[in-house]
Parts: structure tokens; C-alpha cells; sequence
């Protein structure tokens, strides 16, 4: 299984796989203290919610073994690596769910050696690592009960294992259906600008061995008016209380495409991707990226160095289009307030 986030106890650091050359190269990208982790996570070298959660988990532990930091208390400095990594990416809550979670399991050990929460940190960053491999493990078998032999899908973006610790939530479908000796298909779209779909999602599906065929995103609306998809699911960066869900720039025309034709439309997350402070689209931040993401493709330039530009990172798709939400714990539907708390466990969720 790829292991995109992984904890070199050896060197003390936390190895990456730099997800802005794939597919082209194969490198691992190598964080000492919590300020590289903090830049791998904004410049996507790692990205996907689940992943960016786990990566900042470790790069607390990495903050707290830094001797930079050691010259004020376990209190500040934890405070201040905090901050820094919750300051990176504004939507997506796995990464707020994480730091707090390590954070507060930080806090309770009261002590001033930094060492020993370090230890404290990483461990629970190790447990959080393992936790999301098994929910997503769940997601997939949920998911799968749900598509059948012969049948074709669409997935939008990467929500894959480089997404998550290993095993993926929207790809984790795929997988699972794998696993159970399912044939079927999938349609990959590139998902513009940074083209998850084409360079992660596409080489993601290759190693798996599983069937798959790359579209522009302009193509997915004919072909499932023409009746070659039978289901789409996407990933999620964070879910509302009333199941507004926030998801890659593409994902909400997807939606109403899947709707107008009558194809279903699901959306597959583990529990820390819910916000149950939140209850309504708009009041979930959305992150707009560097316009050159849209003026560039890698380094050839596409449009004018002085055009303006508008790029925002993701949407927010209706509950009202959403067929039904995979997660770790049960399958949601109807996506309505009782119904969310009900299968995810209101008590446990980011509040």
C-alpha cells in the first residue's frame, strides 16, 4: 500500500512524497521542523485533507523535538507550531481536528521536558496515522456495497492514498470494489488547474491495476448524458452539520450534471472531515490559490502575465444533489442534521 506520509524514526523527520512531480518523478521530500512541514503543506507537495492532517500531526512532534523553539516553554512553543501549521490551508478541517487532537493530548501532560512530549505527540500522531488507514478501509467497503459489476464511474480530483495515510476515500471505493472481485470502470477527470486527476488520481489507478480512463473536465457532462456513467463519488475537505460539502474546484457542476440525468452522486469521508460547528455552505472559508496555478501549466506559460485571475481552490455542493455520504461509520442518507450526528457520533466530531 503507498505510504505518501511517513515518520522516519531514524533520521528524526518526516518523509514525503512530493506530490507536485508525479507523475514524472518519484521524490521523497524530507522535513526536519514544523517550518518545512508548514511549506510542503502549502506548496501541495502533500495535499488531501486526510493527509495534510497526519502530516501536521508529525510536524507538531518535529516542532516540539526542534532546538529552535527550546528556548521559551513547552506551552509557547507548542502554541506558536500550532499556529504556524493551522495557518497553512483554510478549508479543509482534518488538518484543524488534527493539531487540536495532538494538542490537546499535549496539554494534558503538563510537563516542560521537551523531549517527552515529543513523544507524546508523536505518538498520537502515529495512532491518528493508523486511524485514518482503517476508516478509510471502512469508507471503501461501505462505498462498494454500492457500485456494481459492469459498471462505469467518474471520480473528480485525487482522493486517493496520496490523499490520506494509505489507502484513499473516494479511490478507497475503487479499491475495496477491487478487493471483492468486481469489474468495473472509471473515468478520471484531469481536474484543472493543478491536475490531480491526470498526474495523481491516473498513476494512483495504474498501480492498482484497475481499469481507468482520463477526461478533460469539459467532457464529463456529455458523457453522462449519453449514459456512460452509472455513478461519480468525490472526495470531501469539509462537511457541514446540514451536509453542505465543500470539495475540488468542479465538483458542485459535477453534481448538478449527476442530478439533471438522474446519476448518483456520492461523496466519500472519514469522520474528522465533518464540521458540526458549521451548518450552511457559506459559512465554510474557501481558499483561493496563487493565479499563476491558472497562467501556467508547470513551467509553460498558458495566459497573459497580466490577466486577472479568480482561483479558488474548491465549492461547495447542496445536500440536495448529494445521493449519499460514505463514511467510516455508516453510510448517509438522507444528508439532513439528525441524520449526520446520528451515523458519525456528534460527541466526537470537531467542534
Amino acid at each position: 500500500m503507498l505510504d505518501a506520509v511517513f515518520f522516519n524514526s531514524k533520521q528524526n523527520s518526516l518523509d514525503l512524497l512530493d506530490q507536485t512531480l508525479l507523475p514524472g518523478e518519484i521524490v521523497t521530500v524530507r522535513c526536519f521542523d514544523e517550518e518545512q512541514v508548514a511549506d510542503a503543506i502549502v506548496s501541495m507537495k502533500v495535499r488531501g485533507a486526510p493527509a495534510i492532517g497526519v502530516a501536521a500531526a508529525y510536524g507538531i512532534a518535529l516542532g516540539l523535538l526542534n532546538k529552535a523553539n527550546h528556548q521559551t516553554s513547552v506551552a509557547d512553543a507548542l502554541n506558536r507550531v500550532c499556529k504556524l501549521l493551522a495557518g497553512t490551508r483554510p478549508t479543509a478541517v482534518n488538518l484543524f481536528w488534527a493539531i487540536e487532537r495532538v494538542k490537546k493530548l499535549v496539554d494534558q501532560s503538563a510537563g516542560n521536558d521537551f523531549m517527552a512530549v515529543a513523544a507524546t505527540a508523536l505518538q498520537e500522531a502515529d495512532r491518528i496515522k493508523a486511524q485514518d488507514i482503517e476508516m478509510c478501509r471502512s469508507i471503501g467497503r461501505f462505498g462498494a456495497e454500492f457500485l456494481l459489476d459492469g459498471q462505469t464511474w467518474l471520480t473528480h480530483c485525487n482522493a486517493g492514498a496520496l490523499a490520506t495515510a494509505g489507502y484513499g476515500t473516494a479511490l478507497g471505493v475503487f479499491r475495496a470494489a477491487k478487493e471483492q472481485g468486481k469489474k468495473f470502470s472509471v473515468f478520471i477527470d484531469e481536474t484543472r488547474p493543478l491536475l490531480q486527476g491526470s498526474r495523481l488520481t491516473a498513476w494512483e489507478l495504474l498501480q492498482e491495476n484497475i481499469d481507468a480512463t482520463l477526461i478533460c473536465d469539459n467532457m464529463a457532462g456529455s458523457l453522462i448524458r449519453d449514459g456512460r456513467v452509472h455513478g461519480v463519488v468525490v472526495g470531501a475537505d469539509r462537511i457541514t452539520s446540514k451536509g453542505f460539502v465543500a470539495n475540488k474546484i468542479g465538483t458542485y457542476p459535477l453534481a448538478v450534471m449527476a442530478k439533471y440525468h438522474g446519476v448518483p452522486f456520492y461523496v466519500a469521508a472519514p469522520v474528522s472531515t465533518f464540521d458540526l460547528s458549521l451548518s450552511y455552505g457559506d459559512e465554510i472559508a474557501i481558499e483561493e490559490r496563487n493565479h499563476d496555478e491558472l497562467r501556467f501549466i508547470g513551467d509553460k506559460q498558458t495566459a497573459p502575465a497580466d490577466i486577472k485571475v479568480y482561483n479558488p481552490a474548491f465549492d461547495v455542493t447542496p445536500p440536495e444533489l448529494i445521493t449519499a455520504i460514505f463514511t467510516d461509520r455508516g453510510v448517509i442518507r438522507p444528508i439532513y442534521k439528525e441524520t449526520i450526528p446520528a451515523v458519525i457520533g456528534a460527541a466526537e466530531v470537531f467542534k
